[in-house]
Protein backbone atom coordinates (compact mmCIF):
# COMPACT_ATOMS: atom_id res chain seq x y z
CA UNK A 1 0.00 0.00 0.00
CA UNK A 2 2.55 2.24 0.44
CA UNK A 3 4.16 1.91 -2.68
CA UNK A 4 1.18 2.49 -4.62
CA UNK A 5 0.71 5.76 -2.37
CA UNK A 6 4.01 6.94 -3.16
CA UNK A 7 3.60 6.75 -7.10
CA UNK A 8 0.57 9.53 -7.21
CA UNK A 9 2.74 11.72 -4.83
CA UNK A 10 5.87 11.15 -7.19
CA UNK A 11 3.97 11.76 -10.35
CA UNK A 12 2.13 15.08 -8.46
CA UNK A 13 5.41 16.24 -7.62
CA UNK A 14 7.16 15.96 -10.91
CA UNK A 15 4.53 17.80 -12.45
CA UNK A 16 4.41 20.35 -9.86
CA UNK A 17 8.32 20.67 -10.45
CA UNK A 18 7.47 20.84 -14.56
CA UNK A 19 5.35 23.62 -14.05
CA UNK A 20 8.01 25.92 -11.81
CA UNK A 21 10.23 24.92 -14.21
CA UNK A 22 8.42 26.24 -17.00
CA UNK A 23 7.30 29.22 -15.31
CA UNK A 24 11.59 30.03 -15.04
CA UNK A 25 11.92 29.44 -18.55
CA UNK A 26 8.74 31.42 -19.58
CA UNK A 27 10.25 34.66 -20.10
CA UNK A 28 13.29 33.50 -22.13
CA UNK A 29 10.71 31.80 -24.17
CA UNK A 30 8.51 34.42 -24.40
CA UNK A 31 11.60 36.87 -25.43
CA UNK A 32 13.17 33.99 -27.71
CA UNK A 33 9.59 34.08 -29.71
CA UNK A 34 9.14 37.94 -29.82
CA UNK A 35 12.15 38.90 -31.01
CA UNK A 36 13.77 35.96 -33.50
CA UNK A 37 10.68 33.41 -33.84
CA UNK A 38 8.21 35.90 -35.22
CA UNK A 39 10.78 38.27 -36.83
CA UNK A 40 12.06 35.05 -39.27
CA UNK A 41 8.49 33.94 -39.80
CA UNK A 42 7.27 37.57 -40.53
CA UNK A 43 10.38 37.99 -42.84
CA UNK A 44 9.77 34.69 -44.81
CA UNK A 45 6.25 36.02 -45.48
CA UNK A 46 7.16 39.74 -46.45
CA UNK A 47 9.75 37.94 -48.69
CA UNK A 48 6.15 36.64 -51.13
CA UNK A 49 4.52 40.41 -50.83
CA UNK A 50 4.85 43.72 -52.38
CA UNK A 51 5.16 45.09 -48.82
CA UNK A 52 5.81 49.02 -48.21
CA UNK A 53 6.22 50.51 -45.10
CA UNK A 54 2.83 52.47 -45.38
CA UNK A 55 0.53 51.31 -48.14
CA UNK A 56 -1.63 48.05 -49.02
CA UNK A 57 0.41 44.70 -48.63
CA UNK A 58 -0.03 42.71 -51.95
CA UNK A 59 0.68 39.15 -52.84
CA UNK A 60 3.46 38.83 -55.47
CA UNK A 61 4.34 35.10 -55.04
CA UNK A 62 8.43 34.79 -56.34
CA UNK A 63 8.20 37.93 -57.94
CA UNK A 64 10.37 39.80 -55.36
CA UNK A 65 13.53 37.15 -56.56
CA UNK A 66 12.82 37.74 -60.05
CA UNK A 67 13.01 41.52 -59.90
CA UNK A 68 16.35 40.81 -57.77
CA UNK A 69 18.20 38.78 -60.04
CA UNK A 70 16.97 40.33 -62.96
CA UNK A 71 15.95 44.06 -63.05
CA UNK A 72 17.40 45.55 -59.62
CA UNK A 73 20.58 47.64 -60.97
CA UNK A 74 22.43 47.55 -57.57
CA UNK A 75 21.82 43.56 -56.60
CA UNK A 76 24.38 41.96 -58.78
CA UNK A 77 27.08 44.57 -57.68
CA UNK A 78 25.94 44.44 -54.55
CA UNK A 79 26.50 40.56 -54.45
CA UNK A 80 30.04 40.91 -56.20
CA UNK A 81 31.35 43.62 -53.39
CA UNK A 82 30.63 40.84 -50.42
CA UNK A 83 32.24 38.31 -52.29
CA UNK A 84 35.20 40.54 -53.24
CA UNK A 85 35.14 41.31 -49.40
CA UNK A 86 35.01 38.19 -48.23
CA UNK A 87 37.51 36.61 -50.80
CA UNK A 88 39.84 39.25 -49.57
CA UNK A 89 39.24 39.54 -45.93
CA UNK A 90 38.96 35.89 -44.81
CA UNK A 91 42.49 34.23 -46.26
CA UNK A 92 44.18 38.26 -44.91
CA UNK A 93 42.66 37.99 -41.36
CA UNK A 94 43.30 34.55 -40.47
CA UNK A 95 46.80 34.39 -42.36
CA UNK A 96 47.61 37.77 -40.03
CA UNK A 97 46.29 36.01 -36.69
CA UNK A 98 47.95 33.00 -37.00
CA UNK A 99 51.25 34.86 -38.05
CA UNK A 100 50.70 36.95 -35.24
CA UNK A 101 49.59 34.25 -32.51
CA UNK A 102 52.87 32.01 -33.36
CA UNK A 103 54.94 34.95 -32.92
CA UNK A 104 53.49 35.56 -29.47
CA UNK A 105 53.33 31.91 -28.26
CA UNK A 106 57.28 32.01 -27.67
CA UNK A 107 57.96 33.03 -23.80
CA UNK A 108 58.75 36.59 -24.63
CA UNK A 109 58.84 38.93 -22.35
CA UNK A 110 55.03 41.47 -22.10
CA UNK A 111 53.83 39.07 -24.57
CA UNK A 112 50.41 39.62 -22.58
CA UNK A 113 50.38 43.43 -23.06
CA UNK A 114 50.85 42.74 -26.57
CA UNK A 115 48.00 40.51 -26.65
CA UNK A 116 45.56 43.14 -25.06
CA UNK A 117 46.76 45.97 -27.18
CA UNK A 118 46.06 43.97 -30.42
CA UNK A 119 43.04 43.06 -28.94
CA UNK A 120 41.75 46.34 -27.92
CA UNK A 121 40.11 47.32 -31.53
CA UNK A 122 37.82 44.14 -30.89
CA UNK A 123 36.11 45.85 -28.04
CA UNK A 124 36.43 49.28 -29.11
CA UNK A 125 32.94 50.58 -30.80
CA UNK A 126 32.91 49.63 -34.36
CA UNK A 127 31.81 53.61 -34.71
CA UNK A 128 34.99 54.69 -33.05
CA UNK A 129 37.35 52.89 -35.64
CA UNK A 130 35.76 53.13 -38.40
CA UNK A 131 35.33 57.20 -37.56
CA UNK A 132 39.44 57.59 -36.66
CA UNK A 133 40.34 54.98 -39.97
CA UNK A 134 37.76 57.72 -41.90
CA UNK A 135 39.90 60.58 -40.69
CA UNK A 136 43.22 59.13 -41.40
CA UNK A 137 42.58 58.49 -44.60
CA UNK A 138 41.22 61.82 -45.92
CA UNK A 139 43.46 64.17 -48.28
CA UNK A 140 44.45 66.16 -45.22
CA UNK A 141 44.68 63.08 -42.63
CA UNK A 142 47.74 61.57 -40.98
CA UNK A 143 48.29 59.38 -44.39
CA UNK A 144 48.63 61.60 -46.71
CA UNK A 145 50.20 64.29 -44.31
CA UNK A 146 53.22 61.58 -43.79
CA UNK A 147 53.54 60.92 -46.91
CA UNK A 148 53.95 64.52 -48.37
CA UNK A 149 56.31 65.01 -45.32
CA UNK A 150 59.10 62.19 -45.81
CA UNK A 151 58.60 61.63 -49.20
CA UNK A 152 56.84 64.39 -50.94
CA UNK A 153 54.38 62.22 -52.10
CA UNK A 154 50.68 62.65 -52.28
CA UNK A 155 48.37 60.06 -51.92
CA UNK A 156 45.41 59.45 -53.98
CA UNK A 157 41.82 60.28 -52.14
CA UNK A 158 41.46 56.59 -51.10
CA UNK A 159 37.77 56.87 -49.82
CA UNK A 160 36.87 58.66 -53.45
CA UNK A 161 38.60 56.45 -55.69
CA UNK A 162 36.43 52.97 -56.86
CA UNK A 163 40.14 51.12 -57.05
CA UNK A 164 40.73 51.78 -53.33
CA UNK A 165 37.72 52.14 -51.25
CA UNK A 166 37.41 48.20 -51.15
CA UNK A 167 40.62 47.65 -49.98
CA UNK A 168 40.87 50.63 -48.01
CA UNK A 169 37.42 48.49 -46.08
CA UNK A 170 39.07 45.38 -46.41
CA UNK A 171 42.41 46.79 -44.26
CA UNK A 172 40.59 48.47 -41.59
CA UNK A 173 38.29 45.81 -41.34
CA UNK A 174 41.32 42.93 -40.62
CA UNK A 175 42.65 45.85 -38.69
CA UNK A 176 39.87 45.88 -36.37
CA UNK A 177 39.09 41.95 -36.14
CA UNK A 178 42.63 40.64 -35.94
CA UNK A 179 42.57 40.10 -31.88
CA UNK A 180 39.43 37.84 -32.23
CA UNK A 181 40.98 35.52 -34.06
CA UNK A 182 44.77 35.64 -32.51
CA UNK A 183 43.24 34.70 -29.34
CA UNK A 184 41.57 31.56 -30.33
CA UNK A 185 45.02 30.67 -31.66
CA UNK A 186 47.18 31.99 -29.26
CA UNK A 187 44.39 29.57 -26.98
CA UNK A 188 45.09 26.36 -29.25
CA UNK A 189 49.17 26.60 -29.19
CA UNK A 190 49.19 26.80 -25.39
CA UNK A 191 47.17 23.59 -25.55
CA UNK A 192 49.98 21.89 -27.68
CA UNK A 193 51.00 18.40 -26.02
CA UNK A 194 54.55 19.09 -25.35
CA UNK A 195 55.15 15.65 -25.61
CA UNK A 196 54.62 15.79 -29.19
CA UNK A 197 56.22 19.07 -29.97
CA UNK A 198 59.30 17.29 -27.91
CA UNK A 199 59.27 14.25 -30.35
CA UNK A 200 58.87 15.67 -33.48
CA UNK A 201 61.89 17.78 -32.41
CA UNK A 202 63.81 14.58 -31.39
CA UNK A 203 62.73 13.94 -35.12
CA UNK A 204 64.60 16.83 -37.10
CA UNK A 205 61.15 19.12 -37.24
CA UNK A 206 61.94 22.70 -37.16
CA UNK A 207 60.71 26.19 -38.27
CA UNK A 208 58.50 25.40 -41.30
CA UNK A 209 58.38 21.55 -41.03
CA UNK A 210 57.62 21.82 -37.69
CA UNK A 211 54.56 24.34 -38.22
CA UNK A 212 53.39 22.47 -41.63
CA UNK A 213 53.27 19.05 -40.34
CA UNK A 214 52.92 19.36 -36.66
CA UNK A 215 51.39 22.79 -35.39
CA UNK A 216 49.00 23.36 -37.85
CA UNK A 217 47.46 19.65 -38.19
CA UNK A 218 47.03 20.00 -34.34
CA UNK A 219 45.52 23.49 -34.46
CA UNK A 220 43.04 22.78 -37.16
CA UNK A 221 40.03 22.74 -35.24
CA UNK A 222 40.87 25.89 -34.05
CA UNK A 223 41.63 26.92 -38.02
CA UNK A 224 38.42 25.47 -39.20
CA UNK A 225 36.32 27.43 -36.21
CA UNK A 226 37.86 30.85 -37.22
CA UNK A 227 37.43 30.48 -40.59
CA UNK A 228 33.76 29.48 -40.73
CA UNK A 229 32.99 32.58 -38.45
CA UNK A 230 35.33 34.76 -40.56
CA UNK A 231 33.73 33.98 -43.21
CA UNK A 232 30.07 34.54 -42.08
CA UNK A 233 31.48 37.63 -40.57
CA UNK A 234 32.71 38.88 -43.53
CA UNK A 235 29.26 37.70 -45.79
CA UNK A 236 27.40 40.23 -43.30
CA UNK A 237 29.56 42.55 -43.56
CA UNK A 238 27.41 46.39 -43.34
CA UNK A 239 28.89 48.68 -40.79
CA UNK A 240 32.43 49.87 -42.41
CA UNK A 241 31.61 50.16 -45.53
CA UNK A 242 28.24 51.92 -44.61
CA UNK A 243 30.04 54.01 -42.43
CA UNK A 244 33.54 54.38 -44.01
CA UNK A 245 32.15 55.23 -47.68
CA UNK A 246 28.65 54.72 -47.65
CA UNK A 247 28.86 52.26 -50.19
CA UNK A 248 30.56 54.71 -52.92
CA UNK A 249 31.98 55.74 -54.45
CA UNK A 250 28.77 54.76 -56.83
CA UNK A 251 28.08 51.49 -55.66
CA UNK A 252 31.56 50.06 -55.14
CA UNK A 253 31.78 49.34 -51.70
CA UNK A 254 27.81 48.21 -50.82
CA UNK A 255 27.47 44.86 -50.40
CA UNK A 256 24.56 42.97 -49.64
CA UNK A 257 23.97 44.03 -46.16
CA UNK A 258 23.76 47.68 -47.14
CA UNK A 259 21.40 46.98 -50.28
CA UNK A 260 19.18 44.86 -48.17
CA UNK A 261 19.29 48.59 -45.62
CA UNK A 262 18.65 50.47 -48.55
CA UNK A 263 15.77 48.70 -50.05
CA UNK A 264 14.10 48.51 -46.52
CA UNK A 265 14.46 51.76 -45.01
CA UNK A 266 15.52 53.98 -47.94
CA UNK A 267 13.09 52.85 -50.58
CA UNK A 268 10.35 51.72 -48.24
CA UNK A 269 10.35 47.92 -49.93
CA UNK A 270 10.37 45.91 -47.16
CA UNK A 271 9.47 42.52 -49.21
CA UNK A 272 12.55 42.84 -51.68
CA UNK A 273 14.75 43.67 -48.83
CA UNK A 274 13.70 40.50 -47.16
CA UNK A 275 14.15 38.60 -49.97
CA UNK A 276 17.58 39.46 -50.54
CA UNK A 277 18.24 38.76 -47.03
CA UNK A 278 16.80 34.96 -47.20
CA UNK A 279 18.54 34.83 -50.56
CA UNK A 280 22.11 35.83 -48.52
CA UNK A 281 21.10 33.41 -46.07
CA UNK A 282 20.59 30.76 -48.50
CA UNK A 283 24.62 31.80 -49.64
CA UNK A 284 25.70 31.49 -45.75
CA UNK A 285 23.76 28.41 -45.29
CA UNK A 286 25.57 26.59 -48.88
CA UNK A 287 28.77 28.18 -48.12
CA UNK A 288 29.08 26.67 -44.32
CA UNK A 289 27.84 23.46 -45.99
CA UNK A 290 30.85 22.85 -48.32
CA UNK A 291 33.57 24.07 -45.52
CA UNK A 292 31.88 21.41 -43.04
CA UNK A 293 31.90 18.97 -45.93
CA UNK A 294 35.50 20.02 -46.81
CA UNK A 295 37.30 19.97 -43.14
CA UNK A 296 36.71 15.83 -43.41
CA UNK A 297 39.84 16.23 -45.16
CA UNK A 298 41.99 18.67 -43.39
CA UNK A 299 40.44 18.85 -39.65
CA UNK A 300 42.36 16.74 -37.36
CA UNK A 301 39.98 16.63 -33.99
CA UNK A 302 42.65 14.25 -32.03
CA UNK A 303 46.19 14.65 -31.31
Amino acid sequence: MSNTKQIPRRGTLARAESRQALGFVSPALAGLALFTVVPVVLSIVMGFFNWPTFGEKTFVGLDNYVKLFTQSPDFWPALRNTFVFALLYVPISVGLSLLLAISLSARIRGRGMLRVLFFIPVVTPMVANVLVWKMMLQPQGLFNGLSQTWFGVELPNFLADPQWAMIMVVMMSVWQGLGYNMLIFSAALEQLPESVVEAARIDGARGFRMLWSVTLPMISPSLFFASIMTMITALQVFVQPQLLTGGGPGNATQPLVQFIYNQGFKFQELGLAAAAAWILFAIIIVLTALQFRAQKKWVHYEH
